[in-house]
């Protein structure tokens, strides 16, 4: 019993530990994002200050989704935050069905920005919307 708590060349603790003091490579679980849908950001002429957030919001960029169940006008609303938490649209309702399903059951989802563009007072924000497995 002696060797196995031994950190030295034998036992099983030498295994663990290694020879060189390298160790035992633990496995790490294996994650990854999925690409799911090409779609853009509904409502963002209805978000006060969107202009003005505007310049903040860049091609690449993460933006993470929220079930809204209790929305008055749609009980599949997904809504769209920006990294700091700020309200930049929905999901558009034509396109919201399937994943609020897999949000429901418990699904990371979220999107990047794809591309940008001012149409006079409107935010047209294509984004590109993955699953986190």
């Amino acid at each position: 019993m002696g060797e196995l708590i031994q950190a030295g060349s034998g036992g099983l603790m030498g295994l663990l530990h290694g020879a060189g003091g390298g160790g035992l490579t633990v496995p790490q679980p294996f994650e990854r994002d999925i690409f799911l849908f090409d779609t853009y950001v509904a409502g963002t002429s209805h978000v006060e200050g969107i202009m003005e957030l505007e310049p903040h919001l860049k091609e690449g960029d993460r933006l993470d989704f929220f079930r809204e169940p209790d929305n008055p006008y749609d009980e599949q609303a997904i809504v769209i935050r920006n990294a700091d938490g700020v309200k930049i649209g929905y999901v558009p309702r034509k396109d919201n069905v399937v994943f609020a399903r897999l949000m429901d059951a418990g699904k990371l989802l979220f999107s990047r920005i794809s591309k940008k563009e001012s149409r006079g007072n409107w935010l047209k924000i294509d984004i590109k919307i993955y699953l986190h497995e």
